[in-house]
Order: structure tokens, then sequence, then C-alpha cells
């Protein structure tokens, strides 16, 4: 049983760490897509063209069709991933929970923030006196992809960030280091105390040269 549960727990360790570098990658790049994208018109005008440049000026050259929360919610996901990548220990599970919660954040801002541009587009469209409707365009769909890639990516590093290599740990110190450089610091003072008092350090306890 004993042997069973290590093997179990060697092939987990193994398999933690075969994905440490896809799903990095993949919290990064989504990342990067969601918070770019979430800067861009997320739906667009489906009216004449008069009615379309009417819209787009009163919604500020269209920057209230944009998706800000979606934007900032990817670009903390993104920090919380370099948390991960340059720390150890609880702060990493912490970044990594971060990371997922964040994620998840930026998804339900997706999903509602369609419903309120639709709306925002409409009620434009009625104050000017034009038909129309509003439909999603390409960056909202690359946001909504994103963010679904970001949850997977951070569903990954909580499960698996106990088994992903840290950063750092080949330049540690060994452990008996610290004792040794203090053993050396006093051997060197006591070199220079025997000088001080006028002794030749090379001297055996005899005072003659061994």
């Amino acid at each position: 049983m004993a042997e069973r549960d290590a093997a179990q727990e060697v092939t987990r360790h193994s398999r933690g760490r075969r994905l440490f570098g896809p799903a990095v990658l993949a919290g990064l790049a989504s990342g990067t897509l969601a918070a770019v994208a979430g800067t861009r018109a997320a739906v667009s005008v489906d009216a004449d063209s008069d009615a379309v440049a009417l819209v787009t000026a009163g919604t500020t050259a269209g920057d209230a069709l944009t998706m800000p929360l979606v934007t900032s919610l990817a670009l903390v996901v993104l920090a919380a991933w370099g948390v991960v990548l340059v720390t150890r220990a609880r702060v990493r599970r912490l970044a990594a929970g971060l990371a997922l919660l964040a994620s998840l954040g930026t998804l339900v801002a997706a999903a509602v923030a369609q419903g309120q541009l639709r709306g925002t587009v409409e009620d434009s469209l009625a104050q000017v006196g034009a038909a129309g409707g509003a439909g999603v365009t390409g960056w909202y769909v690359a946001a909504l992809v994103g963010a679904v890639v970001m949850t997977a990516s951070a569903g990954l590093a909580v499960r698996h960030v106990r088994d992903w290599p840290e950063m750092g740990q080949r330049y540690d110190a060994p452990a008996g280091s610290s004792a040794a450089a203090t053993r050396t610091t006093d051997g060197s003072l006591d070199l220079w105390k025997a000088i001080d008092q006028g002794l030749d350090p090379t001297d055996g306890p005899s005072g003659r040269a061994p």
C-alpha cells in the first residue's frame, strides 16, 4: 500500500511539472489577449452610416463601447502570474488563487458587458431616431476566449502549483555554508589579533615554526 501511494505521488508530481510550461504560457498569452481586447469596441452599431456616425460620436469615439473592467482584471491576472513565477510556498499558492479569482471575474465581466453595451447602442440609436441594433465584434469574442483560457490556466495553477519548479532554488546557499562562513571569519579575526600583539601567527604553540 505504501509503495503504491508513493508511486501515485511521484506520478502526480511528474504530471504537475509537465503542466508548468503550458499553463504559464497559456495564462500569460490569454491574459494579454483579454487585456488588449477589453480596450477595443466590444459591440458594433448595425444601422445606416449616418446613425453609426452619430452613435459613435455620442459614445466618445466608441470608448463607451469598450470593457475597461475586463482589461483591469486581466492585468491583475498577469500580475498574479508574475508573482507565481518568482515566489515560493504560501505566497505562491495565494497568487495562484488570486489569478483564479480574477480570471473568473474577467469571465463574468465579459459576459455581463455584452448586454450592457447592447443597451448603450440601442439607447443611442433611439436618441437620434434611427432604427438598428448592436452586434458583437471579434474583440468581444477574443476577450471571452481569453477569459476562458485564463480561468482554465489558473485552475491548473491552483491544483499543481505545489509541484511546479521554483525560481532560484539552484542558487540557494547550502545548509552548512553559514556555519562554515562564521568559522572562517572567526579564524581570520584570530590571525589579526595575533599580529596586533606582535606574535607570528605561523609559529606553533611553543613559539617556533612547526
